[in-house]
């Protein structure tokens, strides 16, 4: 088996230690605050399963970059917005490595420090998609 130059625990590591990490509690204490979106970068089929924070934008991780680039075909206007964006994904270690890359791009963002399984596990409401008829 080849040997990685990197571990992906050591870049999310490496991430945590330059971005913004929010704590479950205080998000669910800023949920009606509408100067705070909170992204959804899980897989669709995650959302599905498991449900959704209510009020929050998804945005496939494999498309945040662009999403967030007024430059790209792709973008969002809601990443135009004067906001705090804080982005999550099911345990904290693809949030954080998003993160920080759009940090690199000079995009504005913190992240769920241990994801929506936490949210869970501390109550945080959570809305589940209609049903596909």
């Amino acid at each position: 088996m080849k040997k990685l130059a990197r571990s992906a625990a050591s870049m999310v590591a490496d991430a945590r230690s330059r971005i913004e990490e929010v704590e479950v509690q205080d998000l669910i204490a800023a949920m009606d605050d509408p100067g705070v979106v909170i992204v959804d970068i899980r897989d669709v089929r995650e959302r599905q399963r498991s449900g959704f924070i209510p009020g929050s934008v998804h945005a496939p991780r494999g498309m945040v970059e662009f999403w967030v680039d007024p430059e790209s075909p792709y973008f969002k206007e809601v990443f135009g917005e004067d906001k705090k964006f804080v982005f999550h994904c099911a345990s904290g270690w693809r949030s954080a490595l998003t993160v920080a890359t759009l940090q690199d791009m000079g995009f504005d963002a913190a992240h769920l420090r241990e994801g929506f399984s936490e949210w869970v596990k501390q109550g945080g409401p959570v809305e589940m998609p209609e049903p596909k008829s």
